[in-house]
């Protein structure tokens, strides 16, 4: 049997976006629904990272998506929902989304939390009306050897992103690109 993959490829990327989130706002989570995938995912971060809990109470603040869904065929988009802990709790919320196009299939879905270590880096992106990292603000993925007190490292950056998944933290995923707008919740 032969597949005409251009009958079916535009109802997969529409099911993907529809599924993930880009249909719209009829789809977004209440700030409650938010507020305990965050504290799940903020629970899993300390007891992922050595150190974890400390590093997150020295912050300024902490944006984090405790579902973030990625996928693609040739088209792809990622989409997740967090919140901004400052002081151990949600004073905003917000939405991560970015597209690509290239070479790719597939999909996966994992946690974000980006670490603002300076007050100047967290006051410009809650100003923003729309954040880019990669264009409005660096963000450094963290990489560290397994077992090593995250609170040993110097990050010179004045934001540092964390990504893990089911198995850990995750290397070789890129933030760059990545839109962040704020929610009304």
């Amino acid at each position: 049997m032969k597949i005409n993959f251009r009958l079916i490829y535009p109802i997969v990327i529409m099911a993907f976006m529809g599924g993930a989130g880009f249909a719209g706002s009829a789809a977004a989570a209440s700030a409650s629904d938010i507020d305990t995938a965050v504290d799940a995912s903020v629970e899993a971060f300390k007891k992922d990272v050595t150190g974890g809990a400390e590093f997150l109470d020295k912050a300024k603040g902490y944006l984090v998506f405790p579902k973030v869904t990625k996928a693609g065929l040739v088209v792809g988009g990622e989409y997740g929902e967090g919140a901004l802990r400052v002081g151990g709790k949600s004073e905003d919320y917000y939405n991560i989304a970015s597209a690509s196009f290239g070479l790719q299939i597939g999909a996966q879905q994992y946690a974000i939390v980006m670490v603002f270590l300076e007050d100047e880096a967290m006051k410009k992106f809650r100003e923003s009306e729309g954040w880019e990292a990669g264009v409005d603000g660096s963000v450094a993925i963290a990489k560290w050897g397994a077992g090593e007190d995250i609170n040993t490292r110097n990050f010179k950056d004045p934001i540092v992103g964390f990504v893990f998944g089911n198995k850990g933290l995750m290397a070789g995923i890129s933030l760059e690109g990545s839109k962040i707008t704020k929610l009304d919740k």
